[in-house]
C-alpha cells in the first residue's frame, strides 16, 4: 500500500489585517424604548448601550461582509486570489443555502477558495480564527479570510425586552496567514448544549410556514446568560491566558464579545487587568453584533490606538449554543 502524502503548512500564523463595516443607521435608545416599555436610563444602566447601528433595508449582510473583507484583504497586503479558504460566522444569513461564504469569496476575488459558514453565534469569529490557524498550519490554505457578519435587525421582535434592544448590524473581517513568529495561541473552546434554550429562536421556520407561530426571532433568558457569562467565561478567559503562556500584565488589549458593558467590566475585574490593558468597549455606540462584535471592536481599537499594533490581545466570544472560544492573538 503506497504511503499517502499529507500537506504541511506554516509553523506559525498571525492575523495580517482587519476590516470593518457597520450598519448605516444610528439608532439611539430613545427610538426603541416605547416598544419595550422602558427608558434610556434603564438601557444604559443595564447594558451600557447609548446607541446601536443597524442597516437599512437595502443594505444586506453580504454587502457589509464584502466591505469588511475587502478592507481586511487590502490591509493584509495580499492578493485576494491567494486566499485558500473563506469562513463566515453568522446566524442571520437570510438564505439556508448557498452559504454567505461562497458568494463572498466570489465577490472579493477569492474564487475558487473553499468556503463555508459557521453557526456559532457570538463565538463564531473566535471559532473562525481557531479554524483559520489550523488550516494554514496544516497546509490546507496559505491564507484564510475570516468574517463575522450579522444583520440581527432582521431577526428581532422590537417588543421583546429580553434581547431586542441589544442587537445591531455589522461585519468585521480578518486575514490569517503564515508568520515568522507565533501570532495566534491555542484556543480554549467548547459548548454546552444542555443550556441551549438560554439563547435561542422563538420558534421554527416550519411553525411559521404552517401558520402556528410568527416570524422567528431571537430571545434569551437574560439573568441566566449574564451569570453564565460572568462566572463561567471568566474561567475560560483565564485558561486561555494559561494556554498561551502569558499573564494578564503581558496584554496590550482585552477584546471580549460586546454583549453587555456590565459583563465586560466584571471580566476586567475578575482577570485583574492592569490599567495598561486597553479594554474594548465598542458596545456603547455599536451595540451587540454577535459574530461581528470582536472584529469590529478590534478594528476600532486599532483605529483609536494604533500603538497597540504588534501587542497581545485576549479575545473571547460566547453566546448561543451555548458556545465559547478564547485565544490570545498578536494584533496586526
Amino acid at each position: 500500500m503506497p504511503a499517502l502524502v499529507q500537506s504541511q503548512g506554516a509553523q506559525f500564523t498571525r492575523i495580517l489585517g482587519v476590516g470593518a463595516a457597520r450598519g448605516d443607521q444610528v439608532v439611539p435608545n430613545a427610538d426603541i424604548v416605547e416598544a419595550i416599555d422602558s427608558s434610556d436610563e434603564w438601557i444604559r444602566q443595564r447594558t451600557g448601550i447609548e446607541t446601536r447601528v443597524r442597516a437599512s433595508r437595502d443594505v444586506s449582510l453580504l454587502d457589509m461582509a464584502t466591505d469588511a473583507a475587502r478592507e481586511a484583504i487590502a490591509e493584509s497586503g495580499i492578493d485576494a486570489a491567494e486566499i485558500g479558504a473563506v469562513l463566515v460566522a453568522t446566524i442571520s444569513n437570510p438564505t439556508q443555502t448557498p452559504s454567505t461564504a461562497a458568494v463572498l469569496a466570489d465577490r472579493v476575488g477569492a474564487n475558487p477558495a473553499a468556503a463555508y459558514d459557521l453557526g456559532a453565534a457570538c463565538a463564531g469569529y473566535a471559532y473562525g480564527i481557531t479554524q483559520a490557524d489550523a488550516l494554514v498550519r496544516a497546509g490546507a490554505a496559505k491564507y484564510v479570510l475570516v468574517v463575522g457578519a450579522e444583520k440581527l435587525s432582521d431577526i428581532i421582535d422590537p417588543t421583546d425586552r429580553s434581547i431586542s434592544f441589544l442587537l445591531a448590524d455589522g461585519a468585521g473581517a480578518a486575514v490569517v496567514g503564515p508568520s515568522d513568529f507565533p501570532g495566534i495561541s491555542a484556543s480554549v473552546w467548547g459548548s454546552d448544549g444542555s443550556r441551549a434554550n438560554a439563547v435561542s429562536m422563538s420558534n421554527t421556520l416550519l411553525e411559521f410556514r404552517d401558520g402556528t407561530a410568527g416570524w422567528p426571532h431571537l430571545r434569551q433568558e437574560g439573568p441566566s446568560v449574564f451569570r453564565w457569562a460572568v462566572w463561567e467565561m471568566a474561567k475560560v478567559a483565564r485558561r486561555a491566558l494559561e494556554v498561551a503562556g502569558v499573564e494578564a500584565s503581558d496584554l496590550a488589549a482585552f477584546i471580549p464579545h460586546q454583549a453587555n458593558m456590565r459583563i465586560i467590566d466584571e471580566f476586567a475585574s475578575q482577570l485583574k487587568l492592569p490599567e495598561s490593558v486597553v479594554v474594548a468597549r465598542d458596545i456603547a455606540t455599536t451595540g451587540n453584533t454577535s459574530a461581528a462584535s470582536i472584529p469590529l471592536a478590534t478594528h476600532r481599537l486599532l483605529s483609536e490606538h494604533p500603538e497597540l499594533s504588534g501587542g497581545l490581545a485576549l479575545q473571547i466570544g460566547f453566546g448561543a449554543g451555548l458556545a465559547f472560544a478564547a485565544q490570545v492573538v498578536v494584533l496586526p
